[in-house]
């Protein structure tokens, strides 16, 4: 945390010498939401869009952030702004879902799940049917190996957040944890499920 605490500090004194880099603004809203700064990582965003509009469909991470702010709404909106640069992103498709079935419930969100074809990732091609009700959990879960942490990570972590917004918060704790904990990689996806406990309290 320390270390985080010093790369905030750094994007103070950045953004200090050059206030109208937009850059700056999302790269600290970054480092906020890293440090469980839900609503400073949304003001740092925000911020960076005021000051270059062109950016809004590349803000995903705010998106993430609306989640955890329970701004569901917008969460959603921002996810299908992202779409329109980005259409074969599972994860931008995967976290529309979670927003639409926060406000609207699952059935909602699985009918308009938006389609995605061409997603590279494996991992993320076999979450995107596991959302869709295409395959079964253990599929999803058995991409990969112990030793490619990257694959398993992802893996645990949408099937926690899928029985997340299905109301199954203990199977939620179970696989969000293990990815947290038994595959850590060095992303900011891995970061968001260490906020993710924090959150929900699953780290007292």
């Amino acid at each position: 945390m320390n270390l985080l605490q010093q790369e905030l500090n750094r994007y103070h004194q950045a953004i200090a010498h050059n206030p109208n880099n937009p850059r700056n603004y999302v790269l600290r809203g970054m480092v906020q939401f890293k440090l469980a700064n839900i609503a400073a990582s949304i003001a740092d965003f925000d911020r960076a869009e005021e000051l270059d509009a062109s950016i809004t469909p590349y803000l995903w991470q705010r998106g993430l952030s609306y989640y955890y702010a329970n701004r569901f709404e917008e969460g959603a909106r921002q996810f299908e702004v992202d779409l329109q640069v980005n259409s074969q992103d599972v994860e931008e498709t995967v976290w529309r879902y979670l927003c639409v079935a926060r406000l609207e419930g699952v059935e909602m969100a699985r009918k308009s799940l938006l389609p995605v074809k061409n997603d590279p990732r494996r991992v993320m091609q076999l979450v995107y049917d596991f959302y869709a009700g295409d395959c079964q959990i253990d599929s999803v879960l058995g991409v990969g190996n112990f030793f490619a942490p990257h694959p398993k990570f992802y893996s645990h972590l949408y099937v926690g957040l899928f029985f997340e917004v299905a109301n199954q918060p203990e199977k939620a704790k179970f696989y969000v944890s293990k990815a947290v904990d038994d595959f850590p990689i060095d992303d900011y996806m891995w970061h968001l499920g260490r906020v993710h406990k924090i959150l929900r309290g699953w780290d007292v």
